[in-house]
């Protein structure tokens, strides 16, 4: 089966940094409207749809809407702007991009930096540090002052393109999850969940996984699935025990990260459920970095048996973040298919 390829460009190329998701809120509330029984926005701005089920056991699916980015702290006497960072960064892929600065009108901007010309030896050879990058405007800081405040939050500027089965753009993490929940939802239409669902688009994740914290402790579920890209290191140099996922191996079923430990119960169901379905999977072991995973999985008394749907990703956190449209299309069944099964597996310890 093919994906909506028009609908992930839509939500991947839409701004929407940790703390600033208003633009990508909007889109998802649009687009899920008729999707749910309840929509609800809590204070922290995660987006909750509902979905009644038979039994009164609750799943929660997390998947963030926020992208990295970045926040301008500072407009020097030129008008060129310093910025914080908004999620995690390799100074080194900063080099060369246009952004887009979200004041009181969208203005286009690049990173700057110093030119190679006129470095030393000594800093040629220096990794580069995000404080070594300056955004410019082309405008004198009289202008720039017009339409920018310290504040202003300021997103990565990458339309989304289709690279043989491939699609390419930046912000796929993770926004293509958030496009896999909206595809599961319209999915389970017309059906019963056996248990209730909460499919919460949530905020701040690329900033310490606050959103679903938030989440979780309001919705206390049952059961839990994180929604999130994982690192495909399948290129040259990797060596098979560093790769993590692949390209069109199929949904990535999460056994562990930095931050959490998937429960062994639903990683056995995860499993099960794709064999049984004829779902292409492989298994994720992520040495480092964490998802909502961790916040469904702890923030509720008790703790709930959570696990992780994780998109098989090349050169996250880039502007050229890639990923296989089967695998995509693998991850959307084997979420769907959990969900429709659950009540029917066995939990005990």
């Amino acid at each position: 089966m093919s994906i909506n390829v028009k609908l992930l460009k839509q939500i991947c190329e839409i701004p929407g940094t940790s703390g600033f998701e208003q633009p990508i809120r909007e889109l998802v509330m649009k687009e899920i409207k008729n999707l749910a029984d309840d929509i609800s926005i809590d204070n922290m701005g995660n987006v909750i749809a509902f979905r009644k089920g038979k039994q009164r056991k609750k799943i929660m699916i997390g998947a963030h809407m926020d992208e990295i980015g970045f926040i301008v702290n500072h407009i020097d006497d030129q008008g060129f702007l310093r910025f914080h960072t908004l999620g995690g960064f390799d100074p080194k892929t900063l080099t060369a991009q246009r952004v887009i600065v979200h004041g009181k009108k969208d203005l286009i901007g690049v990173m700057g930096s110093k030119p190679i010309h006129v470095m030393s030896p000594e800093e040629r050879t220096k990794m580069p540090k995000t404080t070594d990058f300056f955004i410019d405007l082309g405008m004198p800081k009289k202008e720039v002052e017009k339409y920018v405040s310290v504040g202003d939050p300021v997103t990565r500027q990458r339309e989304l393109i289709e690279m043989g089965n491939c699609v390419n753009c930046k912000s796929l993490d993770n926004r293509v999850s958030v496009f896999i929940l909206i595809e599961v939802l319209r999915e389970l239409k017309k059906e019963t969940p056996p248990y209730d669902v909460y499919g919460v688009f949530t905020v701040q994740e690329e900033v310490g996984i606050r959103g679903a914290h938030v989440a979780a402790l309001k919705i206390q579920p049952d059961f839990g699935f994180g929604l999130d890209t994982t690192i495909a290191y399948d290129v040259p140099g990797a060596k098979p025990e560093e790769k993590v996922t692949e390209l069109g191996k199929g949904a990535a079923i999460k056994i562990m990260d930095s931050s959490t430990i998937a429960d062994y119960r639903m990683v056995e169901y995860m499993k099960k459920t794709a064999d049984k379905n004829k779902i292409k999977w492989q298994p994720e072991i992520l040495p480092a970095g964490g998802t909502d995973t961790a916040g469904i999985q702890r923030m509720t008394p008790g703790g709930s048996i959570s696990g992780a749907v994780s998109i098989p990703t090349r050169h996250i956190h880039q502007v050229i973040e890639m990923a296989d449209k089967s695998d995509i299309r693998a991850c959307i069944s084997l979420l769907k298919e959990c969900i429709k099964g659950i009540d029917r597996n066995n939990w005990k310890f």
